[in-house]
């Protein structure tokens, strides 16, 4: 590219007009750009030379621990809201009726739900009338309790009366002669206090007393009265444990020809060694008779338990000794047909050996198979009396008898909703001077059975099977002869049906079989059963 310099001129303004520009250009020679060489700083960095650095540094210490946590953090439960308190029911209602004239009521009164106080009344009637003359009875049950819980104590105590009233029913058919019906009434007053300490591993004592006392009497003239006191002490050693059981039994009988002063005073001192596989006690028992009759008898007092399958199955075997009391009270509750001024003879237990075998499976299956041995001085048994048909007297088999025995027991809790019991014994008696073990079966079954349908009903039944067993018979006077009385079964069903929380109905049988089986000479008793009614809960 050429580029051309140029010089301008400018004329004179005077002499052109005052609106005309004249401009004359001489061009001297072309444009040449010409670029000058730059100027370079020959500087090169100097890299060894450093200049230090020196920061101002401060600082402080922290009074904190450093933990190092690299544990899972735990998940936290998210709380649930607070359960509605439930509404307790402590009072509840029962009113029954049924054939034979069954008449039924109980009536339950509880303070509350405190856990360290309750206080309560109860009271129970129950009638009937069979197809048989004067084959009635009716009884009263009332009673009122307390229960209170402290810190290192438990204390109770219940004040009860009972009254059972019937007739003397039994005959016997081959006789021409009329028994007497009289009416019979049976009246005990009751009353216990107990106190016990809380169970503690430090080595304070462990202590409990009990103290009851009761009145018994007839419609005739017989009488019983007693007081029993009787407590514990035990203290946990280093490898053993140390204690003592002692009782104190005053008792007077009185019927219309005596009245016998019946006094037991006993104490039971032992040793117990422990084990993870092992129980083991020794001891003594030592009684003193006191009163018309004094005698000192001093018993073993032996036992051990060993785990052969810890938490499966346990052997066990128990040595000891006793005084058996002849109490009438006792007696009338066994058998209420009994005659006046009945014989009272405490019964001496010399030897009672059992051994066997006991455990669970698991929550559900518990059971217990045990052989035991009996040596008894002066048994008890009933006998009818020789005049009075339908009464029953008390003698003894003079002598040492003997009672060998097998017992199994079996408790199985399927769920929640149904449980299931039961225990069988076996008997087998050699008496000294009677011929039979009068009124005491060879066999028996108990059983029984619970059952929750659902929500709102309620099943329940009882078996009892017994042997067949013998009765003393006075045939011509002077003369006995034994009659057998048949086995039997007597099973009892009943069933529960909530309507609501507060009110349901119930339905009960007994004696569904329908047998009238005697459990006492010339006493049958009544067929089947049928009542029901109403409960309701407050």
């Amino acid at each position: 590219m050429l580029t051309q310099a140029q010089d301008k001129k400018t004329e004179n303004p005077a002499t052109k007009e005052a609106n005309t520009l004249t401009e004359e250009i001489e061009v001297v020679r072309p444009y040449k750009p010409v670029l000058a060489d730059a100027v370079k700083i020959r500087r090169n960095p100097d890299m060894d030379k450093q200049k230090p650095f020196k920061p101002v540094l401060s600082y402080s210490i922290i009074d904190k621990k450093l933990e190092l946590n690299s544990n899972i953090k735990e998940l936290q439960a998210q709380k649930m809201e607070d359960e509605r308190a439930s509404i307790l029911s402590n009072n509840f209602v029962k009113l029954g009726a049924g054939n034979f004239n069954t008449a039924q009521g109980e009536i339950y009164v509880n303070s509350g739900s405190d856990e360290a106080l309750q206080t309560g009344a109860y009271f129970k009637h129950l009638s009937q009338k069979g197809n048989l003359d004067h084959q009635q009875f009716s009884n009263q049950e009332m009673g009122i309790f307390g229960r209170t819980i402290g810190n290192s104590y438990a204390a109770s105590g219940n004040l009860k009366y009972d009254r059972n009233s019937f007739f003397y029913y039994g005959f016997d058919p081959t006789s021409a002669v009329a028994p007497d019906m009289s009416k019979q009434r049976n009246n005990i007053i009751s009353a216990e206090a107990e106190i016990i300490s809380n169970y503690t591993e430090s080595p304070v004592l462990n202590y409990a007393a009990n103290i009851k006392a009761y009145q018994f009497n007839t419609i005739a003239d017989a009488k019983e009265s007693s007081v029993i006191l009787s407590g514990s002490l035990n203290k946990d050693l280093s490898s053993f444990n140390v204690g003592l059981n002692a009782s104190a039994d005053l008792t007077s009988t009185k019927d219309v020809s005596y009245e016998i002063k019946n006094n037991i005073l006993k104490a039971n001192p032992y040793l117990t060694f422990k084990g993870d596989l092992y129980k083991l006690k020794l001891g003594a028992n030592i009684v003193q008779e006191l009163g018309t009759n004094t005698r000192l008898n001093i018993f073993p007092s032996v036992s051990a338990e060993f785990a052969i399958l810890p938490g499966y199955a346990n052997i066990f075997a128990k040595v000891n000794g006793d005084v058996l009391k002849t109490s009438l009270s006792e007696i009338a509750l066994e058998n209420p047909f009994l005659n006046e001024n009945i014989g009272i003879k405490n019964s001496l237990e010399k030897i009672n050996v059992e051994a066997g075998l006991n455990g669970n499976v698991g929550a559900t299956f518990g059971y217990k198979i045990m052989a035991f041995y009996k040596n008894i001085e002066n048994m008890p048994l009933f006998m009818n009396n020789s005049t009075k048909i339908n009464r029953f007297d008390v003698i003894y088999d003079q002598g040492q008898s003997s009672v060998f025995g097998l017992e199994g027991e079996v408790n199985i809790k399927a769920s929640d909703v149904f449980e299931i019991g039961g225990k069988a014994q076996i008997f087998n008696y050699e008496l000294a001077t009677e011929s039979e073990a009068w009124f005491k079966p060879n066999f028996r079954l108990i059983s029984n059975a619970k059952a929750q349908v659902n929500q709102k009903l309620y099943l329940n039944a009882e078996l009892l099977f017994q042997g067949e067993t013998k009765a003393k018979v006075n045939s011509t006077p002077g003369e006995f002869k034994a009659s057998t009385l048949k086995s039997f079964m007597d099973l009892s069903a009943g069933a529960e049906y909530k309507v609501n929380k507060k009110i349901g109905v119930y339905l009960r049988a007994n004696n569904i079989m329908g047998q009238s089986y005697q459990r006492y000479l010339f006493y049958p008793k009544m067929g089947l059963t049928l009542f029901g009614g109403l409960n309701y809960s407050f």
